[in-house]
């Protein structure tokens, strides 16, 4: 029989070529596809793991090009301790103690009338790390290992000239969820080429992910999860009304193959002059509204399904093709380059939208290819520990 001795130095140099490989494979996976198609992260920058939550703060928003990779649980909460002040019941909290959410007075929302007639003050306590985001700086790669990077009590924001920022295969959650105004998980305004891929969010007081007023430019989300399911629900219901809000300025948004459930409302709300493209998303069990199109928002969906979603959309105050037939569907072709899709439904209400004056702003830009409506395919591959 042979044996093989291993000397300390050759022990610790198979330690370390392992660690390297593992952290190799943890690399980007894929291109993204879309508007956001030219984004690379940390381009060609090692990769390499945090050891703390400071450093890993630290290495998030510095201007070194980085490739950074969670390989484990990275917990924010109770590190910038707790807050207890006045905040309110808002009017749509009709199962106080029973499943409700009530909300923090941010930015004056329990007091300027946004809570509703009704609403009443009360005793508010909250963790101060989920309410701002972790700060993300330019030419950032933040990867997941596997199932097991997840940031807990904080999200991410990128924002204030902040651009070429990949985002993929990590579970953000359990930010404030029993309280609206408790965090957002993934914040991009000011900003230029984000891609949100193979993510999941969870347990969020807010929103899941928001374009802010400033411009978030090109940004592409594909094959992520925002699981709504909450015991602190506005609608009392159980699930998540703050899903994805997109009223940006400028703001070029592709949504891809993303998996969107449990939710009751703005999923997504779109405004300012957004102009987005849903294709192959999966919307499942919702309970009020899916597209909620404000003034000024431009949106093309096709080949989405909509499972157990009662009001697809809800208002369309500004443009929106729901790809409502094959014949109709042919006149994305010239400013997409193909002939959209036609969009699913089970269990669920009606899309509508016949607008196609906008569709022009489509052309010259890095369009998602579409494919036949299907929600196995979507449903199996989104959210993070799936690449």
């Amino acid at each position: 029989m042979k044996f093989t001795i291993l000397t300390l130095g050759s022990a610790i140099a198979a330690t370390n070529a392992a660690v390297l490989g593992e952290r190799a494979a943890s690399a980007v996976v894929g291109k993204p596809e879309g508007f956001a198609s030219g984004a690379t992260g940390g381009g060609g920058a090692a990769c390499q793991v945090p050891s703390s939550t400071s450093q890993l703060k630290t290495w998030l928003s510095d201007s070194t090009a980085r490739c950074i990779i969670l390989d484990k649980e990275f917990n924010f909460k109770g590190t910038e301790g707790t807050v207890t002040e006045t905040g309110c019941r808002p009017a749509s909290n009709k199962c106080p103690g029973n499943g409700g959410q009530d909300a923090i007075n941010h930015a004056s929302w329990c007091t300027n009338g946004n809570a509703g007639a009704g609403s009443i003050n009360i005793q508010v306590t909250y963790d101060k790390a989920g309410v701002s985001g972790l700060t993300v700086g330019s030419n950032k790669s933040i990867i997941g290992s596997g199932s097991k990077g997840v940031l807990r009590g904080k999200g991410l924001r990128i924002a204030n000239g902040a651009k070429n920022v990949i985002i993929q295969n990590i579970h953000i959650t359990d930010l404030n969820p029993q309280y609206i105004w408790g965090g957002d998980a993934i914040t991009v305004d000011g900003s230029d080429l984000v891609w949100v891929d193979h993510c999941k969010v969870s347990l969020i007081g807010r929103q899941m992910f928001v374009a802010g007023n400033g411009a978030s430019n090109r940004v592409t989300l594909s094959n992520n999860e925002f699981d709504g399911r909450s015991s602190w629900s506005a609608t009392c219901d159980g699930r998540h009304y703050w899903g994805i809000y997109l009223t940006g300025s400028q703001d070029l948004i592709t949504m891809k193959n993303n998996y969107i459930h449990h939710t009751s409302g703005r999923s997504p709300k779109i405004g300012g002059n957004s102009l987005v493209h849903a294709v192959n998303n999966m919307f499942h069990d919702n309970t009020g509204h899916a597209f909620d199109n404000d003034k000024g928002g431009m949106v093309v969906a096709e080949g989405n399904v909509f499972q157990n979603v009662k009001t697809p959309l809800l208002t369309n105050a500004g443009q929106f093709f729901g790809s409502p037939s094959t014949s109709a569907n042919a006149v994305c072709s010239a400013s997409l380059g193909h002939a959209c899709q036609l969009n699913a439904f089970g269990s669920s209400g009606s899309l509508g939208g016949t607008d196609t004056g906008f569709m022009s702003n489509f052309q010259g830009k890095s369009i998602a290819s579409a494919s036949t409506a299907n929600a196995g395919s979507i449903q199996n591959a989104a959210g993070f520990g799936k690449i």
